[in-house]
């Protein structure tokens, strides 16, 4: 019976065989030179119809450590991050994205960082941008450690590119909620869901510049920008929606985003040229995704009749 990894790496890819070449061969570098630790690779192939699984399938076999292919026929970013959570075994459990590549010393970096912990936790790494000409969007720059307040909004704080926890935290929180991120319904805000529900259990959420991925979004029009970041609020406004009977932190949320509009007058952000008030632009894009989740949870509810129970997922 083989060891118990101390790291599990989980990527989920979907139709991007183009791009993996650069992502799977920064693993291999970065999990060679880790040699002091443990590590398995879980990659689920989120029903991709070009030639994924064949890439998957050569780059496994010819890796010296442990790796797990798995298939997820259902698309949506959540529904494949369950998928690897049913298959991971290390003590802590990393996420990264099928566009990012991975710093050499991320292992070792990421292992020196939990090494650190007292307990179960949560911890973002830092996003670099992997291609100097896209847009400076999706990344995390700061160069400090950070601990986000356990009864803020944890949206932004760490990103779902690079994102680790311990494998206890897995246990506790559960599953990713399908109906949101990439692919589903509310199209992002699967990991804010997922890092919300951790700090209303008294997990710790923490961000540390030490691992480190580069992303190739490849978002270059700020069309393209526009639309992600109107996907990120529409996504958060539905995760108010699902959470704003449940948790006072959602309401506390909510007069901040009304108290940010006065911003767009004394303190503008100027560095999304699509968006002239960026605060309003958030807001009403929350709004948006409030409403749908309202009408898709009525929808649901009539389709089971009056005597179904409660969705509490």
């Amino acid at each position: 019976m083989t060891a118990t990894p101390d790291i599990s790496l989980l990527v989920c890819t979907r139709n991007r065989s183009h791009a993996l070449a650069t992502l799977l061969e920064s693993i291999t570098v970065a999990v060679t030179r880790a040699v002091d630790h443990r590590i398995e690779v879980v990659l689920v192939d989120n029903g991709s119809r070009d030639d994924t699984a064949e890439r998957l399938a050569r780059w496994s076999g010819s890796q010296s450590f442990p790796v797990c292919v798995a298939h997820e026929p259902q698309a949506g970013l959540a529904h494949a991050r369950n998928s690897g959570l049913s298959a991971v075994r290390g003590g802590i459990v990393a996420m990264t994205d099928d566009d990012c590549v991975l710093d050499p010393g991320y292992f070792i970096e990421l292992a020196r960082c939990f090494g650190e912990l007292d307990g179960p936790a949560i911890v973002g790494g830092r996003i670099l941008p992997g291609n100097p000409a896209d847009l400076p969007v999706t990344l995390k720059l700061e160069d400090h450690a950070m601990i986000a307040p356990p009864d803020a909004f944890p949206g932004g704080f760490v990103m779902g590119a690079n994102l680790a926890f311990s494998a206890e935290v897995a246990r506790r929180v559960g599953r990713f909620d399908p109906r949101f991120g990439a692919g589903a319904a509310f199209v992002s805000a699967e990991d804010t869901d997922y890092l919300f529900r951790a700090t209303g259990l008294g997990i710790p959420l923490r961000y540390d510049p030490r691992f480190v991925v580069h992303h190739h979004h490849g978002r270059t029009l700020v069309a393209e920008e526009t639309r992600l970041l109107a996907g990120y609020s529409y996504g958060d406004g539905a995760l108010y929606a699902k959470h704003l009977l449940r948790d006072r932190r959602i309401i506390r949320a909510i007069l901040r985003d009304l108290s940010d509009l006065s911003r767009d007058f004394v303190d503008p952000v100027t560095t999304h040229r699509g968006i002239s008030r960026f605060y309003a632009f958030r807001l009403r894009h929350k709004a948006a995704g409030m409403i749908a989740y309202l009408r898709e949870g009525r929808t649901r509810r009539n389709r089971r009749g009056p005597a179904a129970a409660p969705v509490t997922a």
